[in-house]
């Protein structure tokens, strides 16, 4: 038997969780997080793994907010030198546009624009200016940034120049200096895929932390095996991937949440609300993944255009502060986080939270004295709790596509708050191991692959060209660790461009399959 361990770090607590081969919670723990989040790594691996046969575990994976959270705090971030290969086609607006100041002066370092970059159908704009790429590389030298990233239009589809100028980069800066490329990054929009890739840039020196103190952890416990972190899209991605492509884990948490929670309820069309100590996120679940935003996501600000889950999130969890008394209560958005254990009242704390006022309605049980928040109105009680249920609600009906009612799956640690009963769904689902949902999200997690590219129907039919952008889907997905017999098409999406001559299709497909074991 083979045994996959699956771990989550939230902004309260960090769960894990071991799985066997037939997707069976083994063993489960959830500890707070800790000030230094690898600490509270070490400390659920070694709880999770105490009554485990250790030399059965194959593979660990791990979701983490460390990424989000270095963007977000402005912290911990390198300093990236920004190369366009797209002039004279888009010298009008500058890279770093619209950017909020303090993290364009922590971030951007030399920037410029030059001639290259191609059209949809692969031709070029203009030809690669080798020699203005090479005085770019003379500003990066000497410390001056950590890593470039280089874009170019249309790259996903026409990646040559791109490559071109890394490989004029390695030459000029060292074969070992860190380079992101946009069409590795990205889809098709330059200006967002440029930004993803600058971020991506900057997130190096976190990933190469969080991927290190993650392999440390495991030999901490005699584990020597293959490591994973989940992706935005409730896929997966190896150690050494992670290393270089961090943007694409900024929102793997609340994605775990709703794949664990897809597998756990055995459901694979619902809603899903997710309660941790600081936040809820609400999603909706189609064919077992979480819709995809189809708008442009900002991250710390800054206009992305990654792969991320469609959510509603609400300062709404354990951990939120609650002021006031009766029907004058304020809820939040303040969150007492992983210190929920010692701060809130039913816990000898002084801080009213959600948790005590849970306690008290008799929503939670087994995390504190309710006697100790016997300082707490009945009428507040109620006032509060009527306005979680209200809020519940509210992101609920937000989240749905239509009017067709669907279950709510009910995860995360907080999520004693969610009513039994909500207006507009069919029933509130609250699966077995629903508290660890997360981390058994990245434990069940698949690996994947996708393409967005620009194909020319008249040019081979239409047919020809989706078969063509199957097959590199699921190229992609063995890549990344899919069993290839296994491997399946989940998302086929077509975008006819009006506006360009020749049948031209903007053509999207993801696959995904197990890891191959």
């Amino acid at each position: 038997m083979s045994l996959k361990i699956g771990i989550d770090v939230g902004g309260t607590n960090t769960d894990a969780v071991v799985v066997d081969a037939d997707g069976k919670v083994v063993a489960a723990t959830k500890s707070a997080t800790t000030p230094d989040p690898f600490d509270g790594i070490k400390e659920s691996l070694s709880k999770v793994i105490a009554d485990v046969d250790r030399t059965q575990i194959t593979q660990a994976m791990l979701g983490t907010t460390h990424p989000a959270n270095a963007i977000i705090q402005r912290r911990d971030l390198q300093r990236v030198g920004v190369l366009r290969l797209a002039a004279p086609a888009s010298l009008g607006v500058r890279p770093g546009v619209s950017w909020p100041k303090d993290l364009l002066e922590t971030i951007m370092g030399p920037a410029e624009i030059v001639g290259g970059g191609n059209e949809f159908d692969g031709s070029e704009i203009a030809p690669l200016d080798e020699d203005a790429v090479r005085r770019f590389a003379g500003q990066c030298a000497g410390g001056q940034v950590a890593a470039v990233a280089v874009s170019a239009p249309f790259s996903p589809a026409s990646n040559d120049h791109e490559l071109r100028a890394a490989q004029i980069l390695a030459e000029e800066l060292g074969p070992d200096f860190a380079v992101s490329l946009s069409h590795q990054v990205g889809a098709l929009g330059l200006l967002e895929r440029e930004n993803a890739t600058i971020l991506n840039s900057s997130l190096l020196g976190v990933a190469r932390n969080v991927v290190a103190g993650f392999h440390a952890a495991l030999l901490q416990n005699g584990l020597d095996i293959d490591s994973f972190l989940t992706q935005n899209d409730g896929t997966l991605m190896t150690a050494e991937a992670a290393a270089q492509f961090p943007v694409l884990t900024l929102g793997s948490g609340p994605t775990n949440s709703m794949r664990g929670a897809c597998s756990l309820a055995g459901l694979s069309d619902a809603l899903v609300v997710d309660v941790g100590g600081t936040s809820a996120d609400v999603g909706i679940l189609v064919d077992g993944f979480p819709r995809e935003s189809t708008a442009a996501i900002e991250v710390g600000g800054v206009r992305t255009n990654f792969r991320m889950p469609d959510l509603i999130s609400i300062g709404l969890g354990g951990g939120t502060v609650v002021r006031g008394e009766g029907t004058d209560v304020v809820v939040g958005p303040d969150s007492v986080g992983y210190g929920v254990v010692t701060e809130a009242l039913v816990r000898g704390g002084r801080t009213v939270t959600l948790s005590d006022i849970s306690t008290r309605a008799g929503r939670l049980t087994g995390f504190g004295d309710a006697d100790l928040a016997g300082s707490v109105s009945e009428a507040t009680v109620k006032s509060t709790l009527a306005w979680v249920d209200e809020q519940i609600r509210i992101m609920a009906d937000r989240m749905k596509a239509s009017r067709h009612a669907l279950p709510l799956i009910a995860v995360g640690g907080g999520s004693h708050l969610v009513p039994d009963v909500v207006p507009g769904v069919t029933e509130v689902v609250r699966p077995e191991n629903h508290a660890v949902a997360n981390a058994y999200g990245a434990a069940i997690a698949e690996a994947s692959g996708a393409i967005d590219r620009v194909f020319r129907y008249e040019d081979r039919g239409r047919e020809a060209c989706l078969e063509e952008a199957r097959s590199l889907a699921i190229d992609a997905a063995t890549r990344s660790g899919a069993d290839p017999r296994k491997v399946r098409i989940t998302a086929v999406q077509e975008v006819p461009l009006s506006y360009v001559p020749g049948q031209a299709c903007r053509v999207q497909v993801k696959a995904a399959g197990p890891l191959i074991a």
